[in-house]
Parts: structure tokens; sequence; C-alpha cells
């Protein structure tokens, strides 16, 4: 891998790191379902790639992208 590649990640799986979710699983059908958005607009892509300062929005909570320790 490129050390200057812009770090990412998939929607689902940044839906699971931050705990928003028990399961892929269940990620994948709220984001299917219309129920997340990705920078305010519905996504329903559950392999749609994040980049830091992306902000994901679920249940009314804002989440931003961050790919720094401790953030």
């Amino acid at each position: 891998m490129n050390a200057d590649a812009t770090p990412t990640i998939r929607l689902d799986q940044f839906m699971k790191v931050m705990g928003l979710v028990g399961t892929g699983g269940q990620a994948k059908l709220l984001i299917q379902n219309g129920d997340v958005q990705v920078n305010g607009v519905v996504e329903t892509r559950r392999r749609k790639m994040l980049k830091s300062g992306d902000q994901v929005t679920f249940e009314g909570d804002l989440h931003t992208v961050s790919f720094e320790p401790g953030t």
C-alpha cells in the first residue's frame, strides 16, 4: 500500500467499530433502509468508502470519521 494513500473505512465497518450497531448484518439493514446519512445525504451503499472528516448521522447523532488516535 502506498504510504501517501488516504485512509478509508467502509460505512458498515465504521458503524460497527463505533459501536452504533452490534453486527455487520445490522448495519447492512439500517443502511439499505435509508436510516444513515453521510455528509447530510441518505446513503444506502454499505460499502461506501469514508475518509477522515466525513460525517455519519445515525439516530440523530453525528459521528465524524477520524483516523487520529484518541479522536
